[in-house]
């Protein structure tokens, strides 16, 4: 049976507390549906595989950041996409960084978003709003 996109999780990946509550903050004021989990570092998201490839249900989406502690997000990406149980699950780059070679190189890795963190709350509401919107309501995920 197909698992209803509403249910499964959202896979924040965050090390810095004050995004990482900013982000929540926003997703709670937009009554997001879907469960929000959190990853404070790249093992921690890498110590997931496991887990999904054992049958656990896979996020609806990935919210990477790229400067994380132990792992990088850049090599979590490489290594989700070359893995078989995650290799399709969306992964947005979530992150401070606008340098041109981590958008190619998230890119090249197959990131399916880059999106540069808006530092005011308000345009980070916006920001959560159309992820919510795109990537939980509209788009059709891959189970």
């Amino acid at each position: 049976m197909t698992p209803d996109p509403s249910t499964r999780p959202i896979l924040l990946v965050e090390d810095n507390p004050v995004d990482l509550d900013l982000t929540l903050r926003a997703f709670k004021r937009r009554k997001l549906a879907n469960p929000i989990e959190v990853a404070r570092d790249g093992q921690e998201v890498l110590d997931m595989l496991p887990r999904w490839e054992a049958g656990e249900v896979l996020p609806l989406v990935i919210l990477l950041d790229l400067k994380l502690p132990r792992v990088g997000g850049l090599e979590v990406l490489r290594l989700l996409r070359d893995n078989p149980v995650s290799q399709n699950v969306p992964i947005v780059v979530l992150t401070s960084s606008d340098e041109d070679a981590d958008v190619q190189t998230a890119y090249r890795l197959h990131a399916n978003s880059y999106i540069v963190k808006p530092v005011d709350f308000e345009k980070f509401m916006d920001v959560a709003a159309q992820i919510e919107l795109y990537w939980c309501l509209i788009n059709h995920p891959p189970i």
